[in-house]
């Protein structure tokens, strides 16, 4: 239902000058019944000049006296061919003076995270201009060097339900193209909570990777055979561990020999 220019003072006016009850002057302003209320007790809407419905082509007279008459009567804006569309224009997106001065770090934040997003959509959702989307893409902003990139639904610029359809569009967009999309522009396509109870996917770290598959060639049958050796040898007598191989006596003996010649000549 379209609502009057002025709602809450339009209220006001009513509240004054009719005996409507606090739920037609609610219906017909758009507002709550308890707000209506609080006008009528002086709570809600102090000091606002009441803005009169009648004298400014909103509501016929009429209308006021059919629901005075009738509690259950609900009364009807008046046609106003000027104020069709007025809801569905467009327009960029107001944000307030205290959070201007950080739409650069979440425009960087976008460029950053989301990459696949067009200017128009970065400027859907944080109002700025296509030139300072296009400073922060090229790194040519006055203040680049001190911007942090944060993410706009953390600074109030907009809901996380509109960057996940603006993010769900691009991706899609970019797979209608024929664009090869990687693990994290499919988790992309589906909203923030789903995609966080998602598992994770396992990584191998990036010092090891692509050795996954790696084998060694040649030798191994040798490695094996002298594995198995190694298990089968017979380990019970305890003097085989000293046991010299062949031809080591020998030289030993000759050694021996000599010693006790050079201690027998002196």
């Amino acid at each position: 239902m379209a609502k009057p220019l002025m709602a809450k003072a339009t209220a006001v006016w009513l509240v004054d000058n009719t005996t409507l009850s606090f739920k037609q002057i609610a219906d017909f302003c758009g507002l709550h019944e308890l707000e209506v209320q609080g006008i009528a007790d002086g709570d809600v809407a102090t000091g606002v000049k009441g803005f009169d419905p009648v004298a400014n082509n909103q509501l016929d007279e009429i209308e006021i006296k059919k629901a005075e008459a009738d509690t259950a009567y609900m009364m009807k804006l008046k046609y106003n061919p000027a104020a069709q569309g007025e809801e569905k224009r467009r327009g960029p997106r107001y944000t307030p003076l205290s959070k201007r001065q950080d739409r650069p770090a979440s425009i960087l934040w976008l460029v950053k995270f989301h990459p696949e997003l067009a200017d128009a959509q970065i400027r859907k959702l944080v109002g700025t201009t296509n030139p300072t989307i296009q400073q922060i893409r090229e790194r040519t902003h006055w203040n680049i060097a001190n911007i942090q990139p944060i993410d706009p639904v953390a600074l109030g610029l907009c809901k996380q339900s509109e960057l996940d359809a603006e993010v769900q569009k691009a991706a899609q967009k970019k797979a209608a193209e024929g664009g090869v999309m990687d693990d994290d522009a499919r988790r992309k396509l589906v909203s923030t909570e789903q995609s966080l109870d998602m598992a994770p996917e396992p990584k191998l770290p990036s010092n090891i990777a692509g050795l996954q598959n790696f084998t060694l060639t040649g030798g191994s049958d040798a490695a094996d055979e002298d594995e198995k050796a190694g298990r089968d040898a017979d380990y019970s007598d305890a003097d085989s561990f000293f046991n010299l191989p062949e031809g080591q006596d020998t030289d030993s003996d000759e050694d021996d020999d000599a010693d006790d010649t050079r201690s027998g000549r002196r």
